[in-house]
Parts: C-alpha cells; structure tokens; sequence
C-alpha cells in the first residue's frame, strides 16, 4: 500500500463546527459593539487560528493588538460553554472512522484550533476512535501551513512523510501537506472549494467520506 498513516484537519473535515464558530464569534464582537457577520462569511474567515480569525472580523480601527486580544479573550470565553451546540460529525464520517480503526490505520489530528479546545471537541465528539497524536495549535509551535507539526507527527508515527496521506478542506491544509512533502486530499464537504484545494494543490479531491478508502488500499 502506498501510505501507512492519516492525519486529519477538524473543522471543516470531520467535524462541522461553523455555525457555533460563527455564534461565538459574534458574541465577541456584539460585547465590543460591533455588527456580526452571516455565518456563510465564516468559511473563509475561519482556518488560519484565532488570533487571524479575529483580525479578520473586526473592523479596521479595532485591527490592534489590544482589539484582538479582547476579541480572543471574549469569543474564548463564549467558545468555552457554547461550543457543542451545533457542531456535529459530518454524514459519513463516523463509518469512515470505524473502518479505518477496523483496518488498523494509524489516524492523527492537526488543527489550527487552540490545541485545548481541538482535544474538547474531539473527546466530545469522536469520543470512540483514537487519534495519535491530536494536536491543536500550541504556543511557541507554528501553525499550518508551517510543517513543523506534521513533522512531529510523522516522528511520532515513526513515518516519513511521504508514508502518510493527510487530509483537510482548506488551502492550508493543502499548503501544509506540500511543504511537508506529503499527498493531499480535499474534502468538498468542508468550508472551501473546490477552485481553492485545486489551486493549492490538492492531490486529490473527495465528496463523499467513503471515497477516501479506496486512495488508502490503491
């Protein structure tokens, strides 16, 4: 078989986490007196770590150090009790996780989501599967698409990179797998297009979770 490992993006790939992203989002901005934002925007705000996540939906004179800083602080502590409203594995994906654990595939996580919360969301919910290691982003490690974490992943796998298929739904993730010189899938259920994962260098693209195996065995 071509590959030995998987590693998966969260939001936007297993998990769809956008609606309560996007509620607490504007609950941070509503607290700062500012407008929120439709949730469909939060597709492409959202991707690239909160700190950026902020930047991106406050509006120009609030763009400072200190405005994000408070718009981080608050949407962490909205995040914190709301965030499992909404979000849900996608259709398909606990299947997809059942085989691939069936299978003996070794799976990982690597999320630019505060590395507390990826572990809350996936202890929550895909509470049944393990992911080894499942890392969200941490202080002093660069986030995606800086290959700094695959490349401790894949350590950690006892893997080269080109060994293990890594799969997301943004540009990022795409970026991510080539600068650690891994194949790519884009999943098209998540919050990007199809024009983006092509554009970025997606290996492959996917629209169901179930397509994903048949990449593994080939």
């Amino acid at each position: 078989m071509r590959y030995k490992a998987i590693i998966f993006d969260l939001d936007g790939t297993l998990l769809d986490t956008l609606d309560d992203l996007a509620a607490a989002a504007n609950q941070a901005l509503a607290a700062m007196g500012q407008p929120g934002h439709p949730v469909a925007n939060y597709r492409y705000f959202v991707g690239d770590g909160l700190r950026t996540l902020m930047a991106r939906i406050l509006p120009e004179p609030l763009q400072s150090r200190a405005g994000i800083e408070t718009a981080m602080a608050l949407f962490e502590k909205e995040y914190a009790t709301s965030w499992h409203q909404r979000s849900a594995p996608y259709p398909g994906i606990t299947d997809l996780l059942d085989q691939l654990t069936a299978a003996g595939w070794p799976m990982s996580i690597l999320s630019n989501k505060p590395h507390d919360f990826t572990r809350i969301c996936v202890q929550r919910l895909l509470p049944h599967w393990a992911f080894a290691p499942l890392l969200g982003q941490r202080p002093g490690v660069p986030k995606k698409p800086d290959p700094a974490a695959v490349f401790e992943i894949a350590a950690f796998l006892d893997c080269q990179p080109d060994d293990i298929l890594y799969v997301g739904d943004t540009a990022v993730d795409m970026q991510t797998a080539s600068a650690a010189g891994m194949d790519a899938v884009g999943v098209l259920w998540g919050f990007r297009t199809r024009e983006e994962l092509q554009a970025a260098g997606a290996r492959y693209l996917i629209s169901r979770p179930d397509q994903l195996l048949p990449l593994l065995t080939y």
